[in-house]
């Protein structure tokens, strides 16, 4: 399918909502832009797309936090998590946090998310996008170092791995990043995928689930990583799902979710 993946990625994509539904439905959302401007994405209950791409960012309804922009491919991943109102979630990845927030809303506002990265900034703007949502189960952690996992051992009911990636799944959205990978850059990404995917699965409590995600269309980053993880732990660990998103199949950003459960 490499043909027809790379003529998809040179279109321009689809400009995609998420309804928060915290604090209003889909319905309401399409009233506020009007049906006409406005199409529903089968199998993605929370997900519209605007026809004409516009500042959304002005609007109150925005500022209010009814709607995300979020891709219909991303918006697939939280709910493959097979998540439930009260559970504690890891959410080791999440940047400036758009399915932290989605997973909020799947949750009701109820149980606990602990949202981790690296970057102090992205933490930071995840915080004001939850203020906005009107979340308040949402945590954030800066994560230093492996050690600080420790204390997260078997704590975990549900934990989602949205682990660094090559990107070529998103290509639409950043089309210069296609002149600045490489070979190396890629086997690099690959090494820190099985060390977070490694790492961080230890945080799972028995009988817990996890998602390995990439918005990748690579199996070396996608599926490849999940076979390598499954045949040398396989006597913990069971795949019981897995989904792509493609960008010429469906139109949606291209995304890889595998569902594991810990025996």
């Amino acid at each position: 399918d490499w043909d027809a993946e790379i003529k998809a990625l040179n279109q321009e994509a689809a400009f995609v909502l998420r309804v928060n539904r915290l604090k209003t439905d889909v319905a309401a959302v399409q009233k506020i832009f009007g049906e006409e401007e406005t199409i529903l994405v089968p199998g993605v209950p929370d997900a519209i797309v605007l026809k004409k791409r516009q500042n959304i960012g002005a609007r109150d309804s925005f500022k209010m936090g009814y709607f995300e922009v979020q891709d219909a491919g991303s918006q697939c991943i939280a709910p493959f998590l097979d998540i439930q109102p009260g559970q504690t979630v890891i959410d080791a990845c999440a940047g400036a946090g758009g399915k932290s927030l989605h997973l909020a809303a799947l949750m009701q506002n109820k149980g606990e998310i602990i949202a981790m990265d690296v970057d102090n900034r992205k933490l930071f703007e995840l915080e004001n996008r939850a203020k906005r949502n009107g979340v308040k189960i949402i945590r954030t952690e800066k994560i230093r170092y492996s050690k600080a996992l420790d204390k997260y051992a078997e704590t975990a009911d549900r934990l989602l791995l949205d682990v660094p990636c090559s990107g070529l799944g998103v290509l639409r959205r950043n089309p210069d990043s296609k002149w600045k990978l490489s070979e190396e850059f890629v086997e690099t990404l690959k090494e820190l995928q099985w060390e977070i995917l490694t790492n961080y699965s230890k945080t799972v409590k028995v009988g817990g689930k996890m998602v390995y995600a990439t918005c990748s269309i690579l199996p070396s980053e996608s599926e490849d990583q999940i076979s390598k993880f499954i045949e040398k732990y396989g006597d913990t660990w069971t795949l019981t799902a897995a989904h792509r998103s493609s960008p010429s199949k469906d139109g949606f950003d291209g995304f890889y979710m595998a569902l594991l459960e810990r025996k």
